[in-house]
C-alpha cells in the first residue's frame, strides 16, 4: 500500500476553506490552485508578475516538502481573471517550466479575492 498525506503551508486559507497545500499519494503529488500570496506575511502585490513569481515559490515549497521539484511536474493549470494579464507572465513560467514542458491549460475566471489575478495548479510525479 502507498503513502498519502497532506502538505500545508499555514496560510489561513487552509484551515477556514479546509484543504491542503498539496496531498501526495504514493509517487503522485496533488498541488492545490496556489496563488500569489506570501503567507508568511498573509499579504499580496498588486503586480501580476510578482503575484505568478510568488505562486511559483509557493509552489516549489509544497514541491520540496513532497520530495520532488519542478522537473517533475507533468501538467500544469493557470487561472486568471483577465486574459490580457498572462502574456505578462510568461517569461517567470517559461523559466521554471521550459525546460520541463508539461501539459498545460489557461482559464480565464473568477478568483476568490479580487486582488488574486492569478492562480497556478500543478501534479508532479516523484521519482520514487
Amino acid at each position: 500500500m502507498h503513502e498519502r498525506y497532506a502538505i500545508v503551508s499555514g496560510s489561513t486559507f487552509e484551515t477556514e476553506i479546509g484543504y491542503a497545500r498539496a496531498v501526495v499519494d504514493g509517487e503522485w503529488v496533488h498541488v492545490s490552485g496556489t496563488t500569489g500570496y506570501d503567507y508568511a506575511t498573509m499579504t499580496i502585490s498588486d503586480d501580476v508578475v510578482e503575484q505568478a513569481e510568488q505562486c511559483l515559490r509557493n509552489i516549489e515549497s509544497a514541491l520540496t516538502e513532497a520530495g520532488c521539484t519542478v522537473a517533475e511536474v507533468y501538467r500544469v493549470r493557470y487561472l486568471l481573471p483577465e486574459r490580457e494579464d498572462f502574456q505578462p507572465c510568461w517569461p517567470v513560467l517559461r523559466a521554471r517550466f521550459g525546460s520541463v514542458q508539461p501539459a498545460a491549460t489557461m482559464l480565464v475566471c473568477g478568483l476568490a479575492d479580487p486582488r488574486m489575478k492569478i492562480e497556478i495548479e500543478v501534479y508532479a510525479r516523484r521519482r520514487l
